[in-house]
């Protein structure tokens, strides 16, 4: 068992290190700066602004963490979903520890990716806003461009005018040039007297483009904007108060009707951390899914779909912290048929396979379910029987089921998460409304061993007669497995914003089950961010 618990353990332990040290941001120097200017951190303000005790699901912590010599630890931006007043709401609450809460280009694709959330589930969303606004040697990747910062201020809008989805902004600190129309596009805006400024030029912007002499309070103070502009509409007098206010707000507007509400939840068959035990050191070895599943489902129970059809492929009615869930996931290891024939590989997705879930996700969309992709997905199967059975026929109906399925997508990637079949099983690009890997998560066209075999397995084969590979030939295949071993970790996944959170064996079932919960406020279509059409409306 020894052996198998380290891979798993490891970089568990090294993914909670590395978040404990993000968590910081800016660092204790910069932390007490905050303080010693009269304002709280923002996990200070997210904490006080959420309730005590209730889930938190924060997104894109790793983001940017291993880029810019590590000056941005998440982006310079806290994103998440929590609960204030007993309701779901994103959160995004800008970190002034990190650069003054400037943006880099990361920051604008974090928040981006909090107001898709926001749109998707139909729950309000607060700015807690504290920026000196964008990090200008970056600016190329910061202003223009689709997914530029402007597309945050389209989100508002479309958020405001069509969605109906609460947005409530605090000015906690600085709010500059064009980061000033995020709360100006907010339904409730609210300032800290003495420590917010929000405005589209600062005192020195200003001197240097009129001549002009003003103080920060008289040109965009909280007094002002409350008493004068009228851009503002609440003024409060600190941090606390403000963060207050904003539980007020929310807490009175009417409350949605859940889409799905949670029955009374069971425990897992297993607890959670047999995890460690259940999934090989080695990523190629095989292993049981459904032990793995009894540590996430309640009770451990799956009521199987077609069991003895296609068995590399799991199907079944399930349930997590009481929300019911349709569940589709990889087998892995040698799956033998039950009348004899051929066995299959695992992890492979074969012709008969791919309709079997296609089927199964209609389904599952048709009756209002959430669908739950458990990966752990090495591709489709190649070669002449499989080509010919029409493997690419059933692929392309598998991926258009998954991908117009309007109910809610969540993903867990467990180990592989390869080539088309990362696609099929609902990848990033498909828009799944959560997206987890455990830390042992792989995401790539193909493994490294499979790369190095494309790319040099002819030069490979030439030098075997030889003796081997020259010292040059040599090193640059290891040089290709190092980089493709870096580049399909899950904390590279995390650092680039192709998984919203990494969650350990701990906390698998429980984000998941909060995820649920969020993804159950909307009844609606969930079908990119949004939908405004009113055919499928």
């Amino acid at each position: 068992m020894g052996a198998k618990v380290g891979r798993l353990k490891a970089l568990s332990d090294e993914y909670r290190a590395l978040a404990e040290r993000l968590r910081l941001g800016g660092g204790p120097v910069k932390i007490k700066r905050q303080h010693d200017a009269g304002k709280l951190t923002a996990r200070e303000r997210v904490a006080l602004l959420c309730d005590a005790g209730a889930p938190w699901l924060e997104i894109g912590l790793l983001v940017a963490f291993d880029q810019y010599d590590g000056q941005a630890p998440a982006a310079g931006v806290v994103t998440g979903v929590g609960v204030v007043a007993g309701r779901e709401v994103v959160v995004v609450a800008n970190d002034a520890t990190v650069k003054a809460g400037s943006w880099w280009p990361e920051t604008i694709k974090k928040i981006l990716r909090a107001q898709e959330v926001a749109m998707r589930q139909r729950i309000p969303i607060v700015y807690l806003v504290d920026s000196a606004g964008v990090n200008l040697p970056y600016q190329g990747g910061v202003f223009p461009g689709q997914y530029g910062a402007g597309r945050i201020f389209y989100y508002n809008s479309l958020m405001r005018r069509y969605l109906r989805v609460p947005q409530f902004a605090a000015v906690m600190g600085p709010c500059i040039a064009g980061g000033a129309y995020l709360p100006a596009l907010s339904d409730v805006i609210i300032m800290v007297d003495g420590t917010s400024f929000l405005g589209l030029g600062g005192p020195n912007l200003v001197k240097g483009a009129t001549g002009q002499t003003v103080d920060a309070e008289a040109l965009g103070g909280g007094r002002m904007h409350t008493s004068a502009s009228a851009v503002a509409h609440y003024l409060a007098e600190d941090d606390r108060a403000c963060l207050a206010l904003l539980r007020e707000q929310v807490a009175r507007l009417p409350r949605p009707i859940p889409a799905r509400s949670a029955a009374s939840p069971l425990p897992p068959k297993r607890p959670p951390t047999d995890l460690y035990g259940l999934l090989p050191s080695d990523h190629r070895m095989s292993y049981e899914m459904r032990e793995v599943l009894a540590c996430l489902l309640d009770g451990g129970k799956l009521a199987e779909f077609q069991p003895d059809l296609a068995r590399e492929m799991i199907c079944a009615h399930a349930a997590i912290e009481g929300y019911a869930v349709a569940l589709i996931a990889n087998q892995r290891g040698i799956v033998k048929a039950p009348g004899g024939g051929p066995a299959r590989f695992g992890g492979i997705i074969y012709t008969e396979s791919a309709e079997k879930v296609a089927y199964f996700i209609e389904t599952a969309s048709r009756e209002g379910l959430p669908i739950l992709f458990v990966q752990d997905v090495s591709g489709f199967m190649v070669g002449p029987e499989a080509e010919t059975s029409g493997i690419i026929r059933a692929g392309a109906a598998f991926v258009e089921a998954m991908a117009t399925a309007t109910v809610p997508k969540l993903v867990l990637t467990l180990n592989h998460a390869s080539g088309a079949g990362y696609y099929a099983m609902a990848g990033q690009g498909f828009d799944p409304d959560f997206i987890f890997s455990l830390p042992t998560g792989r995401m790539g066209v193909m493994e490294g061993e499979s790369a190095v075999s494309a790319v040099y397995g002819p030069e490979l084969e030439r030098a075997e007669p030889a003796g081997g590979p020259s010292p040059d030939l040599a090193a640059a295949v290891e040089a290709m497995r190092a980089d493709y071993e870096r580049q399909l970790s899950a904390t590279f996944a995390g650092a680039r914003g192709f998984v919203d959170a990494i969650v350990t064996p701990e906390d698998a079932r429980q984000t998941l089950g909060f995820a649920l919960r969020v993804a159950a406020n909307y009844a609606g279509p969930h079908l990119g961010p949004y939908v405004l059409s009113p055919t499928i409306a």
